[in-house]
């Protein structure tokens, strides 16, 4: 049973990679779009992105290295953040919710914060083949001398990174508990 699991697993995955794009990229900004497809419903997908964001957020992407220390508040003026005691970060702020289908959130993510760049981050859910593509798109801009669309290769692997830590936990079967 583990290894057929397995093997849809894989076939699930293989049958549906993840898209990445770097839309543009200029000295002032840079646009992304990566997308991928889960087998499970808008709801279900937008649900797991809002309430079980430490269970599928990679750790080596927060500040402390411990993902089970992020929360999102779904509502708008709402905090994407990481507490760690006296340890805190704003990450990102809710701006707009439209439950199972979008959820958007303004801000830089890492280190983009601290060198004064902003965006606005949108997951996007849409039904599609029995099940739904999620969308992660993100639009930075802001001062810095630097050319900031050198660095959207980078980020965009990173979404990339955090959209598939996504899709994997939604593909993963629960736990099942052992019978008696």
């Amino acid at each position: 049973m583990r290894l057929l699991r397995a093997v849809l697993l894989a076939t699930a995955m293989a049958a549906a990679p993840a898209h990445a794009e770097v839309k543009d990229a200029t000295p002032q900004g840079f646009t992304l779009e990566n997308s991928v497809w889960v087998p499970t419903t808008p709801q279900a997908a937008y649900a797991a992105l809002m309430n079980d964001v430490g269970r599928w957020w990679p750790a080596d992407h927060t500040w402390w290295g411990d993902a089970s220390r992020l929360s999102i508040s779904e509502k708008a003026g709402g905090c994407f953040c990481e507490i760690n005691g006296a340890q805190q970060a704003w990450h990102m702020t809710v701006t707009f919710t439209d439950p199972g289908k979008l959820l958007r959130m303004t801000g830089g993510l890492g280190p983009l914060q601290g060198m004064g760049l902003h965006g606005a981050l949108e997951w996007r859910f849409v039904a599609e083949n029995d099940g739904t593509r999620i969308t992660l798109w993100y639009r930075v801009g802001g001062y810095t001398p630097d050319d900031i669309g050198k660095f959207a290769p980078v980020v965009d692997k990173v979404q990339g990174q955090q959209l598939g830590g996504l899709a994997t936990f939604l593909r993963t079967p629960p736990a099942s508990t052992p019978s008696r």
